[in-house]
């Protein structure tokens, strides 16, 4: 009965995309599927984090925005002459702060009482300044090198392909990072740190413009998959559209966006086996036990802080993976767009509307709230033009509707969430 539940619910939601593919061309139905790929992909990462440990993360944006960088880090062509403006110097003063931190951690380590307590500011105060006078003067020559179109160091001129486990690895240091600094504290004082290095990340992004042009943006990221143009101006593939009827440049863009799904639906299949696998684990028991009862799972001898370091690695890394093929897709790294309520809060309604601790849920949660996201504006204005239509039009109620148009988003989502944990609390697809 089950199963019959989860089948139909996964139809209804694949079933509205091919109602929108009917209704407002296929281009727009697939753009949903490929962005709800991504979506299911980052739930996964958020559900392994609390729906088998219970840790409560809300600085998602921070892992994705890391796994953006890391597609303009892999893919970008070096700018010319500029690691020889500053970038070796740049990668000097980096070492040197990373050096000055462990300096201080030793120095703490072997120094009790007064000595410990003038030492320890003594070394951070001068080892700041060294870093500050080495970084300063390189990223100035950096950014002077043609501003207008770089102004930053480049990438490593790679397959964009690359930087998607690149991007896993970029996110997972730094959960590593604020795991072994955060996971001893209480859940909610988790989830302020996380939320606060979040804030971090994306602060560095849009004020280091050496590193990737900050709010100038990244565009025209390399892909992995040919060109609208490409196509366009390919005799066989234009033959191949005149003969099933359809336009060049829609065929272009079809078969763009169908690369696109097939890509994403590899790496969703790759991570949601390995995460059904862990789940059914010896260790995904062992999780879900910490995650029930740290008490009983201490005395029984598991290293609680140990195994949360572990899983918020894992995954932040898969939000780290999600975040370098949404980067990919569009084509452009903005470090401006990431927002708590796009890249955090919207991934943490998916799962739980779809059902934390089950990965079947995540995944419809993914497909679901997006393609809600995506369309419930457009909706929304039809609705309200069908009701105000037969009102004046001065009347200020017919206003006021159509003015709530733009915030039709937001109260469909918590409608949602709302009418979910009211008669669903477990979720569309509850845990086993």
């Amino acid at each position: 009965m089950v199963s019959v539940k989860n089948t139909a619910l996964f139809a209804a939601v694949f079933g509205l995309i091919l109602l929108t593919g009917f209704t407002s061309g296929w281009n727009s139905a697939l753009l949903i599927l490929n962005m709800g790929l991504i979506s299911a992909i980052m739930a996964i990462g958020v559900n392994l984090q609390w729906g088998f440990a219970g840790l409560f993360n809300i600085g998602v944006m921070g892992f994705l925005a890391l796994g953006g960088l890391a597609a303009v880090l892999v893919s970008e062509p070096v700018t010319p002459g500029a690691w020889s403006a500053g970038g070796f110097q740049v990668i000097a003063a980096l070492l040197m702060g990373f050096a000055t931190i462990a300096l201080t951690i030793f120095v703490r380590g072997k120094t009790t009482g007064r000595v410990r307590t003038i030492v320890t500011p003594l070394l951070l105060i001068v080892g700041f300044f060294i870093y500050r006078a080495i970084f300063d003067p390189a990223v100035a020559r950096i950014e002077a090198i043609d501003p207008a179109v770089s102004g930053n160091i480049g990438g490593l001129n790679l397959p964009i392909l690359f930087a998607w486990p690149v991007g896993g690895v970029f996110a997972a240091a730094a959960a590593w990072v604020i795991g072994k600094t955060a996971l001893g504290l209480r859940s909610d004082y988790l989830a302020i740190a996380t939320l606060g290095i979040s804030e971090i990340v994306i602060a560095v992004m849009k004020n280091e413009d050496w590193l990737a042009r900050g709010v100038k943006n990244v565009i025209g990221i390399e892909r992995p998959v040919p060109s609208e143009i490409e196509l366009q101006e390919s005799a066989q593939f234009v033959e191949r559209a005149a003969s099933l009827n359809i336009d060049p440049v829609t065929a272009s863009t079809l078969y763009v966006k169908l690369s696109y799904s097939v890509l994403f639906v590899i790496v969703l299949l790759l991570i949601f086996l390995a995460a059904e696998l862990a789940l059914k684990s010896p260790w995904g028991r062992m999780m879900r036990a910490i995650r029930d009862n740290e008490t009983a799972a201490r005395a029984m001898g598991k290293d609680v802080t140990a195994r949360h370091l572990q899983i918020f690695v894992l995954g932040s890394a898969i939000c780290g993976v999600a975040g370098a093929m949404m980067v990919t897709l569009d084509g452009q790294l903005t470090p401006s767009s990431y927002q708590p309520l796009r890249f955090t809060f919207l991934i943490w309604v998916m799962v739980i509307v779809g059902g934390s601790g089950n990965n079947y849920g995540s995944v419809l949660g993914g497909f679901l709230i997006w393609f809600l996201w995506v369309q419930v504006e457009p909706y929304g204005a039809a609705l309200m033009g069908f009701i105000t239509d037969p009102m004046p039009d001065a009347w200020w109620i017919k206003e006021r509707l159509l003015a709530s148009v733009a915030h039709m988003r937001l109260l469909t989502m918590g409608l949602i969430l709302l009418l979910v944990l009211r008669f669903f609390p477990r979720g569309l697809i509850p845990e086993k």
